[in-house]
């Protein structure tokens, strides 16, 4: 049900942009949200987004680097990734949730992003 595309292997210091499609009439219902996965580590939480798309939270990892955002029109969350290191270096995975009580429970299957030192 959710799409992730927009990975691949950039350089430290560059920038990708992530986009996540959520086809259905419902997408502005719910808080969309970013994880990601490194190789051998656990899932870890990235960012989210509010429903309007005016409050946003990020990891302190990510802080100042990435932006996420939506537009509700087009049934997308973008991922913005500036300043690349190679720590971030993952499997990033685009999630759902219906209020901010409920677990995320919809889930993409994921997009590699590589950041070559």
């Amino acid at each position: 049900q959710l799409v992730e595309s927009g990975g691949g292997v950039v350089q430290t210091g560059g920038s990708l942009r992530l986009s996540c499609a959520a086809p259905g009439r419902t997408f502005s219902t719910y808080i969309m949200g970013w994880f990601r996965q490194a190789p051998g580590k656990e899932l870890r939480f990235v960012s989210r987004i509010s429903r309007s798309g005016d409050s946003t939270v990020y990891a302190d990892s990510v802080k100042g680097r990435f932006t996420i955002s939506r537009d509700n029109a087009k049934n997308t969350v973008y991922l913005q990734m500036n300043s690349l290191k190679p720590e971030d270096t993952a499997v990033y995975y685009c999630a759902a949730r219906r209020t901010d009580l409920t677990p995320f429970d919809s889930w993409g299957l994921g997009t590699q992003v590589t950041i070559s030192s």
